[in-house]
């Protein structure tokens, strides 16, 4: 999710300079009435009068943090919070938006939220992503997958709808007092699963009720499979698919492990916060999340949890993992577009990367030296590479709408035998071909 390093050489356009860069473009609003749309003078100075702006949120820890960073360095401005748990937040965020009393920003989700594209209800940010350098900034992979086209049918292409203000990634936890070292192929991975199950143990904790089960599918497709062809599917590009023989292989490699017994019984009614527990009471030598499980399980194991990005089938070094962000977009009703931006432009900052790290997730700017150390310094230290190698890949659920209504039962049939990789991999195709057409 960064082929480049930031480039230090748009300082000149850094929040905390009062130069101004003054741009001949101009960003417009959309409109799904086909009114004539807005145009916006595009200005990277923030004006000296007081500002108040809105935010709305779900609940993730750094918002409020970013909020209070951000206007430390700009006093005239006030950013009033409006928190909302997730699943309300989803369904009202559209209502919200096209409202008289829009918030200026609000966090959003390309898989959840993308109808917020065609109806208008946010701005295509490139002219800021210009003003600003943010390509230079944030992930290139952050950034694709949070463009799209006018119709929100295709990420990676068209306008740019939102920036990341913090990332995750997904790999394997162990406990160390049952495995001495992370596997360095994916076969000595298995073998560890297989010494742990003979020894009367649990290889792998798995919340298989919610979205565990197709986080480990995902972990296992990233390095055995092609992660541009996996991205196009995602991203909707016309003619992708994932009935091939890669996501065919990992799969059955699901079915083979279930029938191994590397999962608990009742995997498929285990919640995900169930899994981190048991993982967490030393009842199982892996488990497959993200960083955000990083703080409870440290604090519950000390020095006794690890962390490893699955690997390869080589042994080569991992150079790719699931991962998503935190992402904030603005509001076509904003009347304060140019100073929505630049909380946006702050979001890669080194002050933000500290933030966003202190409030569980990973940097946007992995550059920062931020202070990790112990669980979350081993999650940074395999996450750096694979966000400066553009590796970061986007989660099977934003391929379409509706699809994780798919995966989650389709890994669940995998579990219990009661579907086959062929069958399971048909109706997500299904799904897809049903969203962007077959």
């Amino acid at each position: 999710m960064r082929m480049t390093t930031p480039s230090r050489r748009h300082s000149l356009v850094a929040l905390g300079v009062t130069a101004t860069l003054a741009l001949s473009a101009c960003a417009g609003t959309g409109s799904s009435a086909g009114a004539p749309a807005q145009k916006i003078d595009v200005s990277t100075t923030i004006p000296g009068d007081p500002v108040t702006l809105t935010l709305a949120y779900s609940n993730d820890p750094p918002t409020k943090a970013l909020i209070d960073g951000f206007t430390k360095k700009h006093p005239n401005v006030t950013i009033k919070p409006q928190m909302t748990p997730f699943n309300d937040y989803v369904k009202s965020i559209k209502l919200a938006m096209s409202g008289d009393a829009a918030p200026d920003i609000a966090q959003y989700n390309p898989g959840a939220m993308n109808s917020l594209v065609p109806a208008g209800l946010i701005l295509d940010v490139g002219p800021w992503a210009k003003a600003y350098g943010w390509e230079g900034k944030f992930p290139p992979s952050t950034l694709e997958i949070l463009s799209s086209d006018k119709a929100a049918k295709q990420f990676g292409t068209g306008g740019q709808y939102a920036v990341p203000g913090g990332l995750s990634v997904v790999g394997v936890y162990y406990n160390k007092t049952m495995v001495k070292e992370p596997p360095k192929t994916l076969a000595d991975f298995e073998a560890a699963m297989q010494k742990v199950k003979d020894s009367g143990g649990t290889p792998l904790s798995l919340g298989g009720l919610q979205v565990g089960g197709f986080h480990l599918w995902n972990a296992l497709l990233n390095v055995t499979g092609d992660v541009a062809g996996y991205r196009g599917w995602v991203y909707g590009k016309p003619g992708a698919t994932i009935e091939n023989d890669a996501a065919r292989r990992t799969s059955q490699t699901i079915a083979d492990w279930s029938k191994k017994g590397f999962f608990p019984e009742g995997a498929n009614a285990t919640a995900d916060t169930d899994a981190l527990a048991n993982f967490a009471k030393g009842k199982s030598a892996f488990l497959v999340t993200g960083n955000w499980g990083a703080t409870a399980l440290e604090k519950d194991l000390g020095e006794n949890v690890g962390f490893f990005l699955m690997p390869t089938a080589s042994g080569e070094p991992v150079r790719v993992a699931s991962g998503a962000s935190v992402a904030y977009a603005i509001s076509a009703k904003s009347k304060h577009p140019n100073v929505a931006a630049a909380f946006l432009d702050y979001l890669s900052s080194p002050e933000a990367a500290k933030i966003e790290f202190d409030g569980g997730f990973m940097p946007v700017d992995t550059k920062t030296e931020v202070g990790a150390e112990g669980l979350r310094g081993e999650i940074a230290t395999v996450f750096r590479p694979v966000a400066q190698a553009n590796g970061i890949v986007p989660f099977p659920d934003y391929a379409s709408p509706g699809m994780i209504d798919k995966l989650t039962p389709g890994i669940q049939g995998l579990i219990n035998g009661k579907m086959t990789p062929d069958a399971f991999l048909r109706s997500l195709q299904e799904s897809w071909d049903a969203h962007h057409g077959s």
